[in-house]
Protein backbone atom coordinates (compact mmCIF):
# COMPACT_ATOMS: atom_id res chain seq x y z
CA UNK A 1 0.00 0.00 0.00
CA UNK A 2 2.69 2.34 0.99
CA UNK A 3 4.99 1.51 -2.28
CA UNK A 4 1.74 2.50 -3.84
CA UNK A 5 1.45 6.16 -2.60
CA UNK A 6 5.46 6.73 -2.69
CA UNK A 7 5.58 9.44 -4.82
CA UNK A 8 7.00 12.61 -4.04
CA UNK A 9 5.35 15.27 -2.01
CA UNK A 10 5.71 18.10 -0.28
CA UNK A 11 6.80 18.23 3.83
CA UNK A 12 4.14 21.03 4.17
CA UNK A 13 5.98 23.84 6.43
CA UNK A 14 4.02 25.64 4.83
CA UNK A 15 1.11 26.76 2.51
CA UNK A 16 1.54 27.53 0.07
CA UNK A 17 5.04 25.54 -0.72
CA UNK A 18 7.85 27.76 -1.00
CA UNK A 19 8.09 26.81 -4.76
CA UNK A 20 4.90 29.56 -4.97
CA UNK A 21 7.32 32.31 -3.24
CA UNK A 22 7.58 35.02 -5.86
CA UNK A 23 10.31 37.79 -6.63
CA UNK A 24 7.69 40.12 -7.13
CA UNK A 25 6.93 39.95 -3.40
CA UNK A 26 8.13 43.47 -1.74
CA UNK A 27 9.34 45.06 1.06
CA UNK A 28 5.72 47.03 1.53
CA UNK A 29 4.14 43.56 1.13
CA UNK A 30 6.03 42.41 3.87
CA UNK A 31 5.63 45.66 6.19
CA UNK A 32 1.73 45.41 5.36
CA UNK A 33 1.25 41.96 7.09
CA UNK A 34 3.29 42.69 9.64
CA UNK A 35 1.16 45.83 10.48
CA UNK A 36 -2.35 43.32 9.56
CA UNK A 37 -0.79 40.51 11.87
CA UNK A 38 -2.76 39.69 14.89
CA UNK A 39 -0.42 38.17 16.69
CA UNK A 40 1.98 40.16 20.02
CA UNK A 41 4.27 37.25 19.87
CA UNK A 42 7.06 36.28 18.22
CA UNK A 43 9.39 33.44 17.13
CA UNK A 44 12.87 33.95 15.91
CA UNK A 45 15.06 31.81 13.89
CA UNK A 46 18.43 32.24 13.14
CA UNK A 47 20.10 30.33 9.91
CA UNK A 48 23.68 30.08 10.74
CA UNK A 49 25.48 28.41 7.29
CA UNK A 50 28.73 27.49 8.06
CA UNK A 51 30.01 23.91 8.67
CA UNK A 52 33.71 23.00 9.54
CA UNK A 53 32.99 20.13 7.54
CA UNK A 54 31.05 18.92 4.24
CA UNK A 55 28.34 15.31 4.88
CA UNK A 56 27.75 14.31 2.09
CA UNK A 57 23.98 13.77 2.17
CA UNK A 58 22.84 16.97 2.91
CA UNK A 59 20.79 19.51 1.25
CA UNK A 60 20.89 22.54 3.69
CA UNK A 61 22.20 25.73 2.65
CA UNK A 62 25.95 25.80 3.89
CA UNK A 63 28.71 27.24 3.36
CA UNK A 64 31.75 24.83 4.20
CA UNK A 65 34.99 26.65 5.99
CA UNK A 66 37.42 26.60 8.81
CA UNK A 67 37.78 30.50 8.79
CA UNK A 68 36.64 31.12 11.88
CA UNK A 69 36.65 35.56 10.97
CA UNK A 70 34.11 34.24 8.31
CA UNK A 71 31.70 33.85 11.05
CA UNK A 72 32.51 37.37 12.59
CA UNK A 73 31.55 39.12 9.21
CA UNK A 74 28.48 37.21 9.18
CA UNK A 75 27.83 38.27 12.41
CA UNK A 76 28.24 42.08 11.52
CA UNK A 77 25.70 41.50 8.95
CA UNK A 78 23.06 39.74 11.33
CA UNK A 79 23.39 42.41 13.21
CA UNK A 80 22.62 45.13 10.32
CA UNK A 81 19.58 42.79 9.59
CA UNK A 82 18.81 42.62 13.29
CA UNK A 83 18.53 46.63 13.83
CA UNK A 84 16.51 46.76 11.02
CA UNK A 85 13.76 44.30 11.95
CA UNK A 86 13.78 44.90 15.12
CA UNK A 87 12.08 48.24 15.45
CA UNK A 88 8.96 46.20 13.24
CA UNK A 89 8.21 44.09 16.20
CA UNK A 90 8.91 46.29 19.18
CA UNK A 91 5.31 45.21 20.20
CA UNK A 92 5.77 42.16 20.13
CA UNK A 93 7.16 39.47 23.27
CA UNK A 94 9.83 36.59 21.98
CA UNK A 95 8.71 33.26 22.84
CA UNK A 96 10.76 31.21 20.77
CA UNK A 97 14.25 31.37 19.44
CA UNK A 98 15.95 28.44 17.03
CA UNK A 99 19.22 28.69 15.54
CA UNK A 100 19.96 26.27 12.84
CA UNK A 101 21.87 25.51 9.95
CA UNK A 102 24.52 24.79 9.01
CA UNK A 103 26.08 24.40 12.05
CA UNK A 104 25.35 27.04 14.87
CA UNK A 105 28.12 25.80 17.34
CA UNK A 106 30.67 26.58 14.36
CA UNK A 107 30.77 30.27 16.11
CA UNK A 108 32.84 30.62 18.96
CA UNK A 109 31.48 30.86 22.61
CA UNK A 110 32.64 34.43 22.71
CA UNK A 111 30.62 34.72 19.09
CA UNK A 112 27.37 32.74 20.31
CA UNK A 113 27.42 35.05 23.89
CA UNK A 114 27.58 38.44 21.17
CA UNK A 115 25.03 37.33 18.98
CA UNK A 116 22.98 36.54 21.70
CA UNK A 117 23.36 39.44 23.95
CA UNK A 118 22.23 41.22 20.45
CA UNK A 119 18.83 39.55 20.31
CA UNK A 120 18.61 40.53 23.82
CA UNK A 121 19.13 44.08 23.59
CA UNK A 122 16.69 44.76 20.41
CA UNK A 123 14.10 41.89 20.85
CA UNK A 124 11.83 41.60 23.79
CA UNK A 125 12.66 38.47 24.80
CA UNK A 126 10.66 36.14 27.57
CA UNK A 127 12.52 35.18 30.51
CA UNK A 128 10.45 31.73 29.99
CA UNK A 129 10.01 30.34 26.43
CA UNK A 130 11.72 27.83 23.98
CA UNK A 131 15.34 28.66 23.36
CA UNK A 132 16.82 25.89 21.03
CA UNK A 133 20.11 24.95 19.54
CA UNK A 134 21.07 22.51 16.87
CA UNK A 135 24.50 21.03 18.13
CA UNK A 136 26.99 19.26 16.09
CA UNK A 137 28.77 16.88 18.55
CA UNK A 138 32.23 16.54 16.44
CA UNK A 139 33.59 19.68 16.46
CA UNK A 140 33.00 20.78 20.34
CA UNK A 141 33.91 20.33 23.86
CA UNK A 142 31.12 19.54 26.52
CA UNK A 143 31.91 23.23 28.01
CA UNK A 144 30.05 24.18 25.22
CA UNK A 145 27.21 23.01 27.16
CA UNK A 146 28.09 26.20 29.54
CA UNK A 147 27.94 28.72 27.14
CA UNK A 148 25.01 27.51 25.31
CA UNK A 149 23.23 27.82 28.75
CA UNK A 150 25.07 31.43 29.56
CA UNK A 151 23.51 32.49 25.94
CA UNK A 152 20.21 31.41 27.34
CA UNK A 153 19.09 28.35 25.77
CA UNK A 154 17.35 25.68 27.01
CA UNK A 155 16.67 23.25 24.59
CA UNK A 156 19.40 21.62 22.48
CA UNK A 157 19.11 19.18 19.17
CA UNK A 158 22.04 16.74 18.32
CA UNK A 159 22.38 15.59 15.01
CA UNK A 160 23.27 12.06 15.13
CA UNK A 161 22.33 10.52 11.77
CA UNK A 162 23.87 7.04 12.42
CA UNK A 163 26.03 5.45 14.86
CA UNK A 164 26.97 3.14 12.55
CA UNK A 165 31.03 3.58 11.69
CA UNK A 166 31.04 2.36 7.70
CA UNK A 167 27.43 4.60 7.18
CA UNK A 168 29.35 7.37 9.17
CA UNK A 169 32.76 6.83 7.16
CA UNK A 170 30.04 6.90 3.63
CA UNK A 171 28.64 10.46 4.52
CA UNK A 172 31.57 12.25 6.06
CA UNK A 173 30.39 12.55 9.41
CA UNK A 174 32.38 10.29 11.42
CA UNK A 175 31.88 11.33 15.41
CA UNK A 176 32.22 10.20 18.90
CA UNK A 177 29.52 7.60 20.31
CA UNK A 178 30.84 8.19 23.91
CA UNK A 179 30.64 11.91 23.34
CA UNK A 180 27.46 12.06 22.32
CA UNK A 181 26.60 10.14 25.78
CA UNK A 182 28.48 12.78 27.35
CA UNK A 183 27.09 15.84 25.99
CA UNK A 184 23.30 14.46 26.30
CA UNK A 185 23.92 13.83 30.07
CA UNK A 186 25.34 16.61 31.25
CA UNK A 187 22.69 18.37 29.47
CA UNK A 188 20.21 16.52 31.08
CA UNK A 189 22.33 17.79 34.43
CA UNK A 190 22.39 21.57 33.84
CA UNK A 191 18.72 21.54 33.27
CA UNK A 192 17.82 21.58 29.68
CA UNK A 193 14.32 20.76 29.86
CA UNK A 194 14.47 18.89 26.80
CA UNK A 195 17.02 16.99 23.78
CA UNK A 196 16.47 16.54 20.98
CA UNK A 197 17.92 13.94 18.19
CA UNK A 198 18.26 13.45 14.58
CA UNK A 199 18.50 10.63 12.75
CA UNK A 200 18.52 9.61 8.97
CA UNK A 201 17.67 6.33 7.55
CA UNK A 202 17.71 5.24 3.61
CA UNK A 203 22.00 6.57 4.24
CA UNK A 204 25.05 4.44 2.22
CA UNK A 205 25.34 0.85 3.77
CA UNK A 206 22.49 0.92 5.98
CA UNK A 207 20.73 -1.82 6.59
CA UNK A 208 17.21 -2.88 8.84
CA UNK A 209 19.73 -4.79 10.55
CA UNK A 210 22.01 -2.11 11.25
CA UNK A 211 19.86 1.00 11.72
CA UNK A 212 17.47 -1.17 14.75
CA UNK A 213 21.69 -1.12 16.56
CA UNK A 214 21.14 2.83 15.92
CA UNK A 215 17.75 2.74 17.71
CA UNK A 216 18.68 0.56 20.37
CA UNK A 217 21.54 3.24 21.31
CA UNK A 218 19.18 6.05 20.92
CA UNK A 219 17.57 4.08 23.33
CA UNK A 220 19.59 4.17 25.97
CA UNK A 221 20.21 8.22 25.29
CA UNK A 222 16.39 8.60 25.79
CA UNK A 223 15.90 11.97 24.51
CA UNK A 224 13.09 13.95 24.78
CA UNK A 225 12.59 13.91 21.69
CA UNK A 226 13.53 12.31 17.98
CA UNK A 227 13.53 13.61 14.22
CA UNK A 228 14.08 10.26 12.11
CA UNK A 229 14.41 12.03 8.84
CA UNK A 230 13.93 10.04 5.03
CA UNK A 231 17.38 10.75 2.87
CA UNK A 232 16.26 12.16 0.01
CA UNK A 233 18.97 11.48 -3.04
CA UNK A 234 18.37 14.42 -5.16
CA UNK A 235 22.50 14.43 -6.66
CA UNK A 236 21.03 16.54 -9.54
CA UNK A 237 20.48 19.70 -7.39
CA UNK A 238 22.97 18.53 -4.74
CA UNK A 239 26.27 18.28 -5.93
CA UNK A 240 27.72 16.46 -2.79
CA UNK A 241 25.42 13.97 -2.79
CA UNK A 242 27.22 12.51 -5.74
CA UNK A 243 29.77 11.34 -3.96
CA UNK A 244 27.22 8.79 -2.56
CA UNK A 245 26.95 5.75 -4.78
CA UNK A 246 23.67 4.44 -6.10
CA UNK A 247 25.19 1.15 -5.19
CA UNK A 248 25.50 1.31 -1.92
CA UNK A 249 21.90 2.91 -0.57
CA UNK A 250 19.09 0.51 0.70
CA UNK A 251 16.63 -0.38 -1.35
CA UNK A 252 12.82 1.02 -1.00
CA UNK A 253 11.84 -2.41 0.23
CA UNK A 254 15.08 -1.75 3.20
CA UNK A 255 13.63 2.11 3.38
CA UNK A 256 10.53 0.59 4.40
CA UNK A 257 11.74 -1.53 6.87
CA UNK A 258 13.49 0.55 8.67
CA UNK A 259 10.62 3.23 8.79
CA UNK A 260 8.73 0.51 10.22
CA UNK A 261 10.67 -1.16 12.81
CA UNK A 262 11.76 2.54 14.02
CA UNK A 263 8.00 3.67 14.53
CA UNK A 264 7.33 -0.07 16.43
CA UNK A 265 10.44 0.21 18.47
CA UNK A 266 10.11 4.15 19.73
CA UNK A 267 6.55 3.31 19.87
CA UNK A 268 6.98 0.19 21.66
CA UNK A 269 9.18 2.02 24.05
CA UNK A 270 6.86 4.16 25.04
CA UNK A 271 7.39 7.84 22.32
CA UNK A 272 4.26 9.37 21.09
CA UNK A 273 4.33 9.39 17.06
CA UNK A 274 3.71 12.71 16.36
CA UNK A 275 3.73 12.78 12.66
CA UNK A 276 6.23 12.76 9.59
CA UNK A 277 9.60 12.11 11.01
CA UNK A 278 8.89 13.13 14.61
CA UNK A 279 8.61 11.19 17.66
CA UNK A 280 8.57 12.43 21.53
CA UNK A 281 7.94 10.87 25.17
CA UNK A 282 4.31 11.56 26.39
CA UNK A 283 5.02 14.18 28.46
CA UNK A 284 7.30 16.50 26.01
CA UNK A 285 4.98 19.54 25.30
CA UNK A 286 4.82 18.63 21.55
CA UNK A 287 2.90 15.75 22.50
CA UNK A 288 0.81 16.84 25.12
CA UNK A 289 -0.29 19.89 22.80
CA UNK A 290 -1.06 17.34 19.89
CA UNK A 291 -3.69 15.37 22.27
CA UNK A 292 -4.91 18.68 23.28
CA UNK A 293 -5.51 19.26 19.46
CA UNK A 294 -2.90 22.82 19.59
CA UNK A 295 0.20 21.38 17.72
CA UNK A 296 1.63 23.64 15.11
CA UNK A 297 3.95 23.64 12.02
CA UNK A 298 5.97 25.83 10.82
CA UNK A 299 9.52 25.88 8.65
CA UNK A 300 10.88 24.60 11.73
CA UNK A 301 8.75 21.50 11.44
CA UNK A 302 6.34 20.45 14.66
CA UNK A 303 6.08 23.17 16.65
CA UNK A 304 4.12 24.26 20.10
CA UNK A 305 3.53 27.82 20.10
CA UNK A 306 0.42 28.44 17.31
CA UNK A 307 0.06 31.96 18.08
CA UNK A 308 3.37 33.64 17.33
CA UNK A 309 4.42 34.83 14.01
CA UNK A 310 8.03 33.51 12.50
CA UNK A 311 10.59 36.04 11.79
CA UNK A 312 13.93 34.12 10.13
CA UNK A 313 17.11 36.49 10.42
CA UNK A 314 19.95 35.50 8.25
CA UNK A 315 21.10 33.60 4.90
CA UNK A 316 18.09 31.63 3.26
CA UNK A 317 16.12 31.96 6.18
CA UNK A 318 12.26 32.28 5.93
CA UNK A 319 9.47 34.42 7.82
CA UNK A 320 5.97 33.78 8.22
CA UNK A 321 4.23 36.44 9.67
CA UNK A 322 0.31 36.96 9.24
CA UNK A 323 -0.70 36.55 5.68
CA UNK A 324 3.03 36.29 4.04
CA UNK A 325 5.33 34.45 3.66
CA UNK A 326 9.17 36.42 3.54
CA UNK A 327 12.62 34.51 2.27
CA UNK A 328 15.86 36.12 2.43
CA UNK A 329 18.70 35.73 0.13
CA UNK A 330 19.81 32.46 -0.44
CA UNK A 331 23.44 32.96 -1.32
CA UNK A 332 25.31 34.53 1.26
CA UNK A 333 27.12 37.02 -1.39
CA UNK A 334 23.65 38.35 -2.37
CA UNK A 335 22.71 38.28 1.46
CA UNK A 336 25.65 40.57 2.12
CA UNK A 337 25.13 42.88 -1.11
CA UNK A 338 21.17 43.13 0.17
CA UNK A 339 22.10 44.04 3.51
CA UNK A 340 24.27 46.55 2.34
CA UNK A 341 22.26 48.22 0.11
CA UNK A 342 18.71 47.91 2.23
CA UNK A 343 19.29 47.51 5.50
CA UNK A 344 17.28 44.09 4.95
CA UNK A 345 17.75 40.71 2.48
CA UNK A 346 14.54 39.99 1.61
CA UNK A 347 14.42 38.19 -1.84
CA UNK A 348 10.64 37.07 -2.46
CA UNK A 349 7.70 35.80 -0.99
CA UNK A 350 3.76 35.22 -0.93
CA UNK A 351 0.99 37.23 -0.14
CA UNK A 352 -1.92 34.69 0.92
CA UNK A 353 -5.06 34.91 -0.64
CA UNK A 354 -8.61 33.82 0.85
CA UNK A 355 -8.73 30.62 -0.95
CA UNK A 356 -4.69 29.98 0.83
CA UNK A 357 -5.85 30.70 4.25
CA UNK A 358 -8.59 28.21 3.60
CA UNK A 359 -6.38 25.42 2.47
CA UNK A 360 -3.57 25.79 5.00
CA UNK A 361 -5.85 25.82 7.97
CA UNK A 362 -7.17 22.13 6.48
CA UNK A 363 -4.02 21.03 5.59
CA UNK A 364 -2.22 22.06 9.20
CA UNK A 365 -4.93 20.26 11.13
CA UNK A 366 -4.59 16.99 9.28
CA UNK A 367 -0.94 16.82 9.28
CA UNK A 368 -0.53 17.82 12.90
CA UNK A 369 -3.45 15.87 14.14
CA UNK A 370 -4.57 13.67 11.53
CA UNK A 371 -8.77 14.27 11.86
CA UNK A 372 -10.08 17.01 10.42
CA UNK A 373 -14.09 18.44 11.65
CA UNK A 374 -15.63 19.51 9.12
CA UNK A 375 -18.64 20.86 11.05
CA UNK A 376 -15.84 23.17 12.64
CA UNK A 377 -13.96 23.86 9.68
CA UNK A 378 -17.29 25.58 8.23
CA UNK A 379 -17.49 27.55 11.33
CA UNK A 380 -14.52 28.77 11.74
CA UNK A 381 -14.05 29.81 7.86
CA UNK A 382 -17.49 30.24 6.68
CA UNK A 383 -17.90 27.72 4.48
CA UNK A 384 -19.73 24.60 3.69
CA UNK A 385 -16.94 22.16 3.58
CA UNK A 386 -18.20 19.51 1.22
CA UNK A 387 -19.14 21.87 -1.58
CA UNK A 388 -15.89 24.29 -1.49
CA UNK A 389 -13.80 20.82 -1.19
CA UNK A 390 -15.78 18.79 -3.73
CA UNK A 391 -13.10 18.31 -5.74
CA UNK A 392 -10.47 17.50 -3.72
CA UNK A 393 -12.73 15.16 -1.47
CA UNK A 394 -12.75 13.03 -5.30
CA UNK A 395 -9.21 13.24 -4.79
CA UNK A 396 -9.08 11.58 -1.45
CA UNK A 397 -11.25 9.13 -2.40
CA UNK A 398 -8.46 6.87 -3.43
CA UNK A 399 -7.03 6.88 -0.23
CA UNK A 400 -10.94 5.96 1.51
CA UNK A 401 -10.53 3.33 -0.64
CA UNK A 402 -8.04 1.75 0.37
CA UNK A 403 -9.16 2.55 4.08
CA UNK A 404 -5.95 4.60 4.32
CA UNK A 405 -8.96 7.70 5.64
CA UNK A 406 -12.35 7.61 6.95
CA UNK A 407 -15.09 9.93 6.23
CA UNK A 408 -17.95 9.42 9.08
CA UNK A 409 -20.28 11.78 10.48
CA UNK A 410 -18.70 15.08 8.21
CA UNK A 411 -15.01 14.16 10.37
CA UNK A 412 -11.94 12.91 8.15
CA UNK A 413 -10.35 10.57 10.41
CA UNK A 414 -6.26 9.16 8.66
CA UNK A 415 -5.78 5.97 10.23
CA UNK A 416 -2.23 4.51 11.19
CA UNK A 417 -0.88 3.39 7.83
CA UNK A 418 -2.55 6.82 6.53
CA UNK A 419 -0.42 8.65 8.80
CA UNK A 420 3.09 7.30 7.49
CA UNK A 421 1.13 9.10 4.32
CA UNK A 422 0.06 12.75 5.22
CA UNK A 423 2.02 14.31 2.96
CA UNK A 424 -0.07 12.58 0.35
CA UNK A 425 -3.52 13.13 1.88
CA UNK A 426 -2.64 16.61 2.48
CA UNK A 427 -1.29 17.08 -1.51
CA UNK A 428 -5.40 15.83 -1.92
CA UNK A 429 -6.22 19.74 -0.70
CA UNK A 430 -3.36 21.63 -2.58
CA UNK A 431 -4.34 23.33 -5.46
CA UNK A 432 -0.53 24.56 -6.80
CA UNK A 433 0.32 21.06 -6.65
CA UNK A 434 -2.06 19.75 -9.64
CA UNK A 435 0.04 20.87 -11.91
CA UNK A 436 2.17 17.50 -11.97
CA UNK A 437 5.22 19.08 -13.72
CA UNK A 438 5.91 20.34 -10.07
CA UNK A 439 6.04 16.28 -8.82
CA UNK A 440 10.34 16.52 -9.39
CA UNK A 441 10.89 18.98 -6.93
CA UNK A 442 10.01 17.22 -4.43
CA UNK A 443 11.38 14.13 -2.03
CA UNK A 444 9.86 10.44 -2.26
CA UNK A 445 7.75 10.07 1.14
CA UNK A 446 8.98 7.61 1.88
Amino acid sequence: MIEKYNYSGPRYTSYPTALEFDASFTEEDLLTSIANSKSNKLSLYLHIPFCAKLCYYCGCNKVITRHQHKADQYIEYLAAEIVKRAPLFKHYQVTQIHWGGGTPTFLSPEQILRLSALLREHFNIADEGEYSIEVDPREIELSMLDTLKEAGFNRISVGVQDFNKEVQIAVNREQDEQFIFDLIAKAKEMGFVSTNIDLIYGLPHQTPESFAETMQRVLDLSPDRLSVFNYAHLPARFAAQRKIKDEHLPTPQQKLEMLHQTIETLTGAGYQYIGMDHFAKPDDELAILQNEGRLHRNFQGYTTQEECDLLGLGVSSISQIGDCYAQNQKDIRPYYESVDEKGHALWKGCKLNRDDEIRRVVIKQLICHFDLDMAKIDKQLGIKFEEYFAEDLKLLQTFIDDKLVEVKDRKITVGETGRLLIRNICICFDVYYRDKARQQQFSRVI
